[in-house]
């Protein structure tokens, strides 16, 4: 979205008409009411999101903090992105100065690259959650290598587009843009929009259609190995049974309690709380100790109380994998349209787009910021609580016993 808006602003009326100002009061009444509730709707949302994490202190842990950094990228293009174009999109006209015009589009790509990258980031973290389940709990907690990669999220995403912003007119040596205008001085330079494009769109839609597929993939395969435990399981106890007889039949089960005790040990320790969080403790290749277990200990995790522990692991996987896919669908839906007309505008110089297209695809983009938070946290069960804090603290008060109940 970063240059959804200076392109966005499809404003330059040489361009693209689109700083023709809208006609007629109710068309104005209409946009101007759908302007502002999606503002609202961003700003509230993501604005909830952050006030999680002031409330609740068990929010403040390694994957949540990406779901915080996401919420302050959407946040501030409702606050600051949306508001300051809203005028400019009706009347058609830049009236706020060339100084302000930049840092608008400098913030506006920011901000917008930073959400998506932030997918991205957010995507990544599910992957190893699920894939490398003991390793990931081990090192669950705020990092150094945590912050880096949120740090590094507001750096990549500035030197996208804010120095080819900043700098562009001073090399070529002179300004297209108009003063009753603003947009980016590259609006027209097709190749500079597809190189970008690839590291805004085409590359983060790639890695986080991966991310799913391999977490689609580790979950199928973990439910086949379930299954085959517990066919061989079944097999062997019923063996074990007609072979040895009652009372050797009874030994095997005290066995497997016990052997079963050993394996709960080692997912009560990396097991997670949350409907998103990692669920792939019982991988057998995750951890040198259920490698080295022994027949009885295989045979344990598939008695009734593993086999309801493993359904639930795996439930809560197939849960996460579904969200992914909808994170996958959401992200493309938003972001293609407006990145290949965007292209393809440049390429024809706006002489084969229509300029309503670009502005449907354009706002699709900010769209974009008003689902993140319905799509990420309000799905977490951990951040459900959080915001059940919030929003119902005076009945949480008077009847302690709903406190997870919904408002």
């Amino acid at each position: 979205m970063a240059e959804s808006d200076s392109s966005a602003n499809f404003t330059p009326v040489s361009a693209d008409a689109a700083s023709v100002p809208v006609t007629g009061t109710g068309i104005l009444t209409i946009l101007s009411v759908l302007m502002v509730t999606l503002v609202v709707v961003i700003v509230a949302g993501n604005a909830l999101v952050i006030l999680a994490f002031v409330v609740d202190k068990t929010l403040r842990n390694q994957s949540n903090y990406f779901f915080l950094n996401l919420a302050i990228s959407d946040f501030f293009v409702g606050a600051f992105c949306i508001p300051v174009y809203i005028p400019y999109n009706l009347t058609g006209r830049w009236m706020l100065g060339r100084g302000l015009c930049k840092v608008w589009l400098v913030m506006d790509y920011m901000l917008c690259t930073a959400s998506v990258f932030n997918i991205v980031l957010i995507s990544y973290d599910r992957f190893l959650s699920v894939t490398r389940a003991v390793n990931y709990r081990a090192q669950r907690k705020m990092t150094q290598q945590a912050v880096t990669k949120l740090v590094a999220v507001w750096v990549l995403a500035f030197l996208l587009y804010g120095p080819a912003i900043t700098f562009w007119e001073l090399v070529v040596g002179q300004s297209i843009v108009p003063a009753s205008e603003c947009f980016a001085e590259f609006y027209f330079t097709w190749y500079f929009l597809l190189g970008a494009s690839t590291f805004e769109f085409f590359a983060p839609f790639v890695f986080v259609a991966f991310f799913n597929l391999s977490i689609y993939l580790n979950i199928q395969h973990r439910n086949s190995l379930a299954v085959c435990i517990q066919d061989a399981t079944k097999m062997q106890t019923e063996r074990k049974t007609q072979r040895d007889g009652s009372v050797w039949s009874v030994f095997f089960v005290k066995a497997q309690k016990v052997s079963f005790s050993e394996s709960a040990t080692i997912s009560t320790v990396i097991e997670g709380d949350e409907m998103l969080s990692p669920s792939s403790s019982r991988e057998p290749n995750s951890n040198p100790a259920f490698r080295q277990q022994s027949k009885f200990s295989a045979t344990a995790t598939c008695n009734a109380p593993g086999r309801r522990a493993q359904g639930s692991h795996l439930y809560r996987d197939k849960k996460l994998a579904k969200s992914l896919a909808i994170i996958v669908c959401i992200f493309g839906i938003c972001w293609a349209p407006y990145t290949l007309l965007m292209i393809i505008r440049a390429a024809c110089s706006s002489t084969c787009v229509e300029n309503y297209w670009y502005q449907i695809t354009f706002w699709l983009l900010w769209l974009n910021s008003a689902i993140n938070p319905f799509l990420y946290p309000l799905c977490h069960r951990s951040f459900r609580r959080a915001f059940s804090k919030i929003l119902c603290h005076k009945r949480q008060s008077v009847e302690p016993q709903i406190e997870n109940q919904s408002c």
